[in-house]
């Protein structure tokens, strides 16, 4: 028996294990009663903090009993990461980098911490509404010329 006990090696082999199954990923059609847990998306300011930590935490352990209560539930994760403030962040923060490497960067770190925390995200669905395919739609309701006629 080893004396002292290694997190990084037991973590490593669960996370490797649970994304190597998808464990988390809801089928859009099922037989399963739907239950959607969202909690609000992060803006990608830089690293997880303690707020994210609790945050994030109070909706996996919702999101983990509505599954043990037999609901397929939808637990998605989006960032918060379109506009000026997203922006003016990158040209304060981000030494001269491009706002979109910026927020995309920081995207990705704070992506691998919240895998690192194992919570219950379909992260097939993950989304960033400074991605293009996503804010399209949004200014597409807002633009009147889109909007179908009826005559």
């Amino acid at each position: 028996m080893k004396e002292k006990y290694n997190f990084r090696e037991v973590e490593e082999k669960w996370q490797e294990r649970w994304a190597g199954e998808d464990l988390y990923a809801v089928p859009d059609i099922s037989g399963r009663p739907k239950y959607y847990c969202l909690e609000m998306f992060p803006y990608p300011s830089g690293k997880l903090h303690m707020g994210h930590v609790r945050n994030y935490s109070i909706g996996d352990v919702v999101a983990r009993f509505k599954t043990m209560q037999g609901y397929h539930v939808l637990h998605p994760m989006g960032w918060d990461s379109f506009g000026l403030p997203a922006e003016n962040a990158a040209i304060k923060h981000g030494g001269g980098v491009h706002p979109a490497e910026w927020t995309y960067g920081n995207i990705e770190s704070m992506r691998e911490q919240l895998k690192q925390l194992g919570i219950s995200y379909d992260w097939n669905r993950e989304f960033a509404t400074c991605h293009p395919g996503y804010y399209h739609w949004n200014e597409w309701l807002f633009l009147p010329r889109c909007w179908p006629t009826s005559r």
